[in-house]
């Protein structure tokens, strides 16, 4: 059931922020939903990221302008071939109960991620090491995976090529350590509050589920003097109202996202609030390409992208400078120039005429109505889009059943393929072309339609063989033009991020992967 929206005269109680006492070092942060788990290895969010990634450091880590820096690792070398990574850990890494940080504890994560009993939906982001995906698919023994403990602080790791990205991947929470000693004597209860250690700046006190999250300054953190924050609180609000309505009245201090439709009124009215910035992401919808599901037929998935009018939706519906998407690529992406589908140029109406054509030919029309599912994941903005795209796709004999339900169902639901199409949206991991479009490639958790193409894979992976950067990036441009050319996806527009975040703060700095963790943060003296 959708919940009722909040209006605007509900919100616009005062002009400006409500001001209440304010326990000084604790930060209040509102993320977009419940997290799945804190365990690094059971996660897929951006919402997620933002709890773990204050929880946890890896080898690299982030700057507060989303540059990477050192981070357990204090320097590293690469050999001539890109092939060899060694890293010297910092002597001073500890676990929040003390105990050290070692090689062996990356390891240990490494092996524990590649287990496919383990089941997480990322592996595939760490195929670049040596034997990973012959691991994960249970063709090669743990003890083949490219990654060595040559002493307690001395890490190599071991590629299958040479990969240009590789840095920036090992700031994501896919390569984070975990506490062996922990791990080992709690299995999966090792991430509840009264087992869990992390080595970042900060150590989980308390999960509320669906209430709060509860963190504080980690004493062993290597860094610990440099952190001003006491504590965090995270608050899992999915409705975007909610959110702002609290922040407005002095109860949080950030907002991860805001509503658009208010975007102009909070322009005017807390103008030192906004933050919005580009964002390195896409929204689309996944379109089932499962046998059994009207659109698995590409005529279908053709005719319902011809049929959205993006500009509506990202001029008139959203209006907070997203831009219509064209490519599952965005645009600035480091080192790639791709293609667009191939009707950008053609007026709305001749993609209407032709939209219309080819629902015929699949044997749809007014008389032949086609009934498409359709989930999405609660927020006002996504049931303002789903309820747009039924509309855009009525003139085509489609009839659409709309389904929300909050973020962790939602995306388990889309990932065992129960939907005919799908709201989604990518951040990326890393500034590449490549974190992408391997959402695209068979097998992939993440390709939520199920997308194939032997083709798009073989691309791929000579694309990922090649060390020239430019024939690299042509190899990726015609496997997404093979993607874009078989309407694999729904691409509606490019990301901007958009937060609210108190004057009183000091140590957030926009960034395109809109990356911040909260040991830079700081409130004003």
């Amino acid at each position: 059931m959708l919940k009722p929206r909040i209006t605007i005269g509900t919100l616009l109680l005062a002009t400006g922020l409500a001001t209440s006492p304010h326990q000084a070092d604790t930060l209040r942060l509102a993320i977009m939903g419940e997290p799945a788990s804190l365990d690094p290895h059971k996660i897929s969010g951006t919402w997620e990221n933002d709890v773990v990634g204050d929880l946890f450091e890896g080898l690299v880590t982030e700057a507060a302008d989303g540059e990477r820096i050192p981070g357990v690792a204090t320097s590293w070398d690469v050999t001539e071939d890109g092939k060899t990574y060694t890293f010297k850990l910092r002597e001073d890494a500890k676990w929040s109960d003390g105990t050290p940080v070692t090689a062996e504890d990356f390891v240990f994560a490494f092996r524990r991620i590649l287990d496919p009993a383990t089941a997480a939906s990322y592996a595939y982001l760490l195929y670049p090491v040596k034997n990973a995906e012959a691991v994960y698919d249970g063709d090669a023994a743990p003890g083949t995976l490219g990654i060595e403990a040559l002493d307690a602080t001395t890490l190599e790791i071991s590629l299958e090529r040479s990969t240009p990205y590789f840095l920036d991947q090992l700031a994501h929470y896919t390569a984070y350590p975990l506490p062996k000693h922990v791990v080992e004597e709690y299995g999966d209860d090792w991430s509840k509050p009264e087992h869990m250690v992390s080595n970042g700046a900060f150590a989980l006190d308390d999960w509320q589920s669906q209430t709060r999250i509860e963190v504080s300054r980690n004493p062993y953190f290597h860094d610990a003097d440099e952190v001003a924050l006491d504590e965090v609180v995270y608050f899992p609000i999915e409705e975007r109202n909610t959110a702002l309505n609290r922040f407005r009245a002095g109860e949080i201090d950030i907002a991860r996202e805001f509503p658009t439709q208010q975007f102009d009124w909070l322009k005017e009215n807390l103008p030192e609030a906004v933050q919005v910035a580009p964002y390195l992401g896409i929204y689309y919808y996944a379109l089932n390409t499962r046998d059994g599901h009207a659109t698995a037929d590409p005529r279908v998935r053709k005719a319902l992208s011809l049929a959205v009018r993006r500009e509506v939706i990202t001029d008139k519906i959203l209006g907070t400078g997203e831009e219509p998407a064209y490519s599952f690529v965005p645009p600035d992406v480091n080192h790639y120039n791709g293609p667009e589908l191939d009707f950008a140029d053609l007026s709305q109406q001749e993609r209407l005429t032709r939209a219309r054509e080819l629902m015929q030919e699949a044997g749809y029309g007014p008389d032949n109505p086609l009934a498409l599912r359709l989930r999405y994941n609660t927020s006002e903005d996504h049931r303002k889009v789903a309820i747009a795209l039924a509309a855009m796709w009525k003139p085509l004999g489609v009839e659409v059943e709309l389904y929300n339900s909050e973020v962790a169902v939602h995306y388990a639901d889309i990932r065992q393929g129960d939907f005919d199409v799908a709201r989604a949206g990518w951040i990326g991991d890393y500034n590449d072309a490549q974190n992408f479009l391997s959402l695209l490639e068979s097998d992939v958790s993440n390709n939520y339609g199920a997308y194939e193409n032997d083709d798009f894979d073989a691309l791929m992976n000579e694309a990922a063989s090649t060390q020239d950067m430019d024939a690299r990036a042509d190899l990726m441009a015609k496997a997404e033009g093979l993607a874009l050319e078989d309407n694999a996806t729904l691409p509606l527009y490019y990301y901007v991020s958009r937060n609210l975040v108190s004057p009183e703060l000091n140590g957030w700095e926009t960034n395109i992967e809109d990356i911040h963790r909260s040991r830079w943060v700081s409130f004003e003296d």
